[in-house]
């Protein structure tokens, strides 16, 4: 993303937000994730879950297999698993508006992700009828900052927008940026994915804030774009 952001002229650095590593317990991960694809449903709910899930086990499952967006119906194509049900919005308020999500009294569903992730999923489904089944197959950690972070915040002059797609990564990332940096962080415009993550940027204190179509890098760059031509 920062790659062709700075193709089209921008100044574009990282902030990493979270670290991602595997589970504490991978035998525990591992038996988890078996019971997750012996469920009628099975929610895979991001790449990195897919990622961290195929080093565990075979994902060969018998159930109808969902993705929140198109990046994760990639890694599980890739993965050797096809038809792939994706919502037209890339977010857990699309898969819980799918037709195929609104039954599921007595289903066993499956989510396969990382703890303290998709809550607003996991809430939708149980108050469904669902019997959730979680497999964290991997887990977030705060990443390492340094100072070449919070100088590349300091120093900016320019525009800044912050794309977010992950309410815990913002979490992480304003516990580890002094106090100079976060404000300079906060005086930007947050560019979120989702409802959710519009909620968590104000929560934070963004008090400008844009919504992206998803949390395709396509969409947030089409955000930035519009933006800059207004």
């Amino acid at each position: 993303m920062a790659r062709r952001l700075r193709a089209l002229g921008a100044d574009a650095f990282s902030l990493p937000g979270s670290s991602l590593r595997a589970a504490g317990n991978p035998e525990s991960a591992r038996r988890a994730l078996r019971e997750a694809l012996a469920a009628d449903v099975v929610v895979f709910t991001s790449p990195a879950a897919v990622r961290f899930a195929a080093k565990l086990s075979s994902l060969h499952t018998r159930a109808q297999v969902f993705a929140p967006g198109a990046g994760t119906a990639l890694a599980l194509k890739r993965a050797g698993i096809a038809g792939v049900s994706v919502p037209a919005r890339a977010d857990s308020e699309g898969l819980l508006a799918m037709p195929e999500l609104q039954r599921l009294r007595g289903q066993r569903v499956g989510l396969v992700g990382a703890a303290g992730g998709r809550d607003l999923l996991r809430h939708g489904l149980l108050a469904r009828g669902a019997r959730v089944h979680d497999a964290f197959v991997y887990q977030r950690a705060p990443a390492r900052l340094d100072r070449r972070h919070f100088d590349a915040l300091v120093r900016n002059r320019s525009p800044l927008f912050v794309p977010l797609s992950s309410a815990a990564a913002l979490r992480h990332l304003l516990d580890g940026l002094p106090p100079r940096a976060r404000a300079r962080l906060l005086a930007g415009i947050a560019v979120a994915s989702s409802a959710r993550l519009q909620r968590a940027a104000r929560q934070a204190g963004f008090a400008r804030i844009l919504r992206a179509a998803s949390a395709l890098d396509a969409d947030l760059i089409a955000a930035i774009a519009a933006a800059r031509a207004r």
